[in-house]
């Protein structure tokens, strides 16, 4: 993965509670080790924060034109931050620092929203990636996502 690589941030989603609706938000506050501020996902050991990338899904639009971003149920929705490969790197979206733990795999409800969407995330990371926040701070939509220089995985 290159080094440099530089992303926007496209979308923001909270959710309110566990298996709830994603609300979109212009900006988050991100806090150090607990995650986003007001999601329901709030201090969890390393899957404090998921992104996704805009590409997956612009691709994802031929075979099911049903298939919204917001289906994913992802925190962040990038563009230009290829996701596969970044375990342990971390990126930079905003005033916050997220280290990438892995990779974000598909479950069966995927396919309650969008019936084929969860083999369709299935490959290359295509459902995204998840991460612990290690130095808080706001996103916004229309922020640059970063991977920080040196740390290649």
């Amino acid at each position: 993965m290159a080094v440099g690589t530089q992303g926007t941030v496209e979308a923001i989603w909270l959710k309110r509670a566990v298996h709830g609706p994603m609300d979109p938000v212009t900006e988050a506050t991100l806090v150090e080790g607990e995650g986003i501020e007001n999601d329901a996902n709030r201090g969890r050991s390393k899957r404090q924060v998921t992104l996704i990338e805009r590409e997956v899904f612009d691709a994802l639009r031929e075979s099911l034109p049903g298939a919204d971003p917001a289906m994913r149920r992802a925190n962040v929705m990038v563009r230009g931050l290829p996701l596969e490969g970044s375990r342990y790197r971390v990126v930079r979206i905003g005033e916050a620092r997220i280290l990438i733990h892995g990779e974000t795999k598909p479950c069966e409800r995927m396919d309650e929203q969008c019936q084929g969407l969860t083999a369709a995330l299935g490959p290359r990371w295509n459902g995204g990636a998840f991460g612990v926040v290690v130095q808080g701070g706001v996103v916004r939509v229309g922020d640059t996502a970063t991977y920080e220089a040196g740390d290649d995985g």
